[in-house]
């Protein structure tokens, strides 16, 4: 599904509500065609956009905007921030963590698992020969009797 010119022309208009905009933006990720036609609805309307005389001084009151909003909220009261409990903070996970870890050691299950890893390293089984190694051996043992036949019968 695509959509048309006029469609993002609302867009780039603010005139959609707020679920379809959204809607629109997560489409321009994965359409290439509408990512096109949202560009040329941006040129179209650039020339109606306001000019900035002084792009300097428009950047640094914005940038003060923001330093200002952040100074406000810092300085709120935190009404209601209640403490997070024991359970959730790294400490404790990393406590659990060590004493599981000291448990398993005393118990020998980290060496057991050094021992089957050795075990699946360095296996003891001994290979069969493959069955063309086989034929090949009986046939030189075949041959080898033929050989030993012949010097027989020429005595």
């Amino acid at each position: 599904m695509h959509y048309s010119e006029q469609e993002w022309m609302k867009y780039v208009k603010n005139e959609l509500d707020k679920d379809v905009r959204e809607e629109y933006e997560n489409h321009l990720y994965s359409c290439d065609q509408c990512l096109e036609s949202y560009l040329m609805a941006v040129e179209a309307e650039e020339a109606e956009l306001p000019m900035i005389s002084n792009e300097a001084d428009f950047t640094n009151l914005v940038m003060a905007q923001i330093a200002d909003a952040k100074m406000e909220t810092s300085q709120k009261p935190q009404i209601g921030k209640r403490k997070k409990p024991i359970y959730q903070s790294a400490l404790f996970h990393y406590a659990i963590a060590a004493a599981v870890t000291i448990l398993l050691m005393t118990t020998g299950v980290f060496q057991s698992i050094t021992q089957y890893a050795e075990n699946v390293q360095n296996p003891n089984i001994q290979e069969e020969p493959s069955m063309t190694q086989g034929l090949v051996e009986k046939t030189f043992a075949w041959m080898d009797s033929l050989e030993m036949k012949n010097k027989e019968a020429g005595r």
